[in-house]
């Protein structure tokens, strides 16, 4: 007898599963048309980056952009658009009002640089003697000290550089793709792990300290990331010098209004940083002009832009599709992720003109504060729907009603399939959903989790968040936090297969019969 009960069980466990997913064909077919034949994401994307970018977050930039989707999303129909604020502050805006940067000895030219966010600037326009710190080992501090005051401080180790022999940009191949399916599920990210100080941190700790109490006027960093030539600036946040033993939660960013005092910081391309580099081994003074005037603004809460298109019978239960709206500021933000954004906004409205009524209410969110953490996300996903304690997960009433959210965030490439995320009881859903896109090129689906972006902040409580597996084209190759990230490197045809089948997706969730089914 419980032979038969525990046969019964398994049996009542599995069919569900086993039965067929539903697919809208008609509203995915209007949805297709819509979206091929009368697109408006590349009109978006040039008001999100031609426009508004870049979108440093709580940055005069990104709230005009904030602006300008609110008031789009409006005008398509969308409801309850609105900005949604977090409960915590994330500290100052930053914008660059003026910036150049020249080598004026010993011979003359322009230098391709670009200005670390929330970097001071500097009183009026500097000449000064450029100085390298070619510092080893700590020994080599001592010759160095009374000769940096006035100076401006090259700073880092040369960044080797190599002919591009590869092409920037390339497409998921048929093996690549095969290999995520036959992956199994990777480690899931759990937060910042502790690493011991190794020597080279104290060391770099020990060449700031010296920069700060010797009078340096500014420091020049190389772009550091040997995959880039030609001129492209790989640049982020300004550096906050501290002790590699200090805890990190007790240290402060450049963004924070306690901030200590830093000096103003310029990230080099690599080619002009290793020339002055080599003119100053070669005992050949190199001496350099600049102008930087930055702004910041007050410390304030920073926010989302939500809204939605409201649901019918089960209007409660709520669908979301999303991608971040902030960027870095060298580029206009463009792939990283005006991209997404536009994708979304465009799904949105595809769904809105077609004139019909999910059963779900479907959701869009552009995130705030991605770049400096997923905080925009992470806070919504806390107060909406539950947080995580370790091992201890404590929902809120809102998380019962949650389907599911699909995000994008890996440049401009065309998707090819999702990230399954570990979640086996998703894959014949999806594998019912990609049908309508298999001779599009979407067919691949992969257990493997992928990290970085917002969806983690759903998938960290287990409730279902997915990213789309995308082509890379030049996201990390060329783009990726650079000044190279620009509208010109977005493929057109690929951000309206993405909006269509974002739309498609969200549909399709919003009127099933259950939800979303979950890990």
């Amino acid at each position: 007898m419980r032979i038969l009960l525990n046969a019964l069980l398994i049996l009542a466990l599995v069919l569900p599963s086993l039965a067929q997913e539903k697919v809208d064909t008609a509203t995915v077919s209007r949805i297709k048309k819509e979206g091929f034949e009368n697109s408006q994401v590349m009109n978006i994307l040039g008001m999100l980056t031609d426009v508004h970018g870049p979108r440093l977050t709580n940055s005069p930039g990104y709230k005009n952009a904030a602006n300008y989707a609110k008031s789009a999303l409006e005008k398509w129909g969308l409801q309850n658009a609105h900005f949604d604020y977090w409960d915590e502050d994330f500290g100052r805006g930053w914008y660059l009002k003026k910036f150049s940067l020249h080598a004026t000895a010993p011979v003359y030219f322009p230098v391709i640089a670009y200005p670390k966010a929330w970097t001071p600037g500097v009183k009026g326009n500097i000449q000064a003697e450029a100085v390298y710190l070619d510092i080893q080992k700590e020994e080599d501090i001592e010759k160095y000290k009374g000769k940096l005051k006035g100076k401006v401080v090259l700073f880092s180790l040369p960044t080797p550089v190599k002919p591009g022999f590869e092409p920037d940009a390339r497409r998921l191949e048929e093996k690549d793709l095969l290999d995520m399916a036959n992956s199994g599920p990777t480690e899931a990210f759990r937060g910042r792990r502790f690493f011991a100080p190794t020597e080279p941190q104290r060391l770099a700790y020990k060449k700031w300290d010296m920069c700060i109490k010797e009078g340096a006027i500014a420091i020049l960093e190389a772009s550091s990331s040997a995959r880039l030539e030609d001129g492209t600036v790989v640049v982020s946040a300004a550096t906050v010098p501290y002790p590699p033993e200090a805890p990190f939660e007790g240290r402060l960013q450049s963004r924070s209004p306690n901030a200590p005092k830093i000096l103003p910081q310029v990230v080099v391309a690599a080619e002009h940083y290793n020339r002055m580099v080599r003119q100053i081994q070669q005992g050949i003074p190199v001496k350099v002009e600049m102008t930087l005037e930055t702004e910041f603004t007050p410390n304030e809460k920073g926010f989302n832009v939500i809204a939605e298109i409201p649901g019918t019978d089960l209007k409660d239960e709520i669908v979301m599709i999303g991608a971040h709206l902030d960027s870095w500021h060298s580029g206009t933000g463009t792939t990283d992720n005006a991209s997404g954004s536009a994708v979304m906004m465009e799904a949105m409205r595809i769904l809105k003109s077609l004139g019909v009524s999910p059963r779900r209410t479907i959701r869009i969110a552009l995130w705030g504060g991605e770049e400096q953490g997923l905080i925009g996300s992470r806070n919504y996903v806390k107060r909406v729907y539950g947080e995580r304690d370790g091992e201890n997960i404590t929902y809120k009433p809102g998380a019962e009603k949650f389907s599911v959210y699909f995000n994008m965030d890996n440049g401009t490439g065309k998707y090819r399939g999702v990230y399954m995320q570990g979640n086996e009881s998703a894959r014949p859903v999806f594998r019912e959903w990609l049908k309508p896109f298999e001779k599009l090129g979407a067919s691949t689906l992969t257990l493997r989790n992928t990290g970085g972006t917002d969806h983690l902040s759903f998938d960290g409580i287990n409730l279902p968040g997915f990213q789309f597996i995308q082509d890379p084209i030049e996201y990390s190759s060329r783009t990726h936090h650079t000044s190279m990230d620009l509208y010109d490197k977005a493929v057109e045809d690929d951000l309206k297969h993405n909006a269509v089948m974002t739309a498609a997706f969200a549909w399709l969730a919003a009127n099933r019969d259950e939800l979303f089914p979950r890990k």
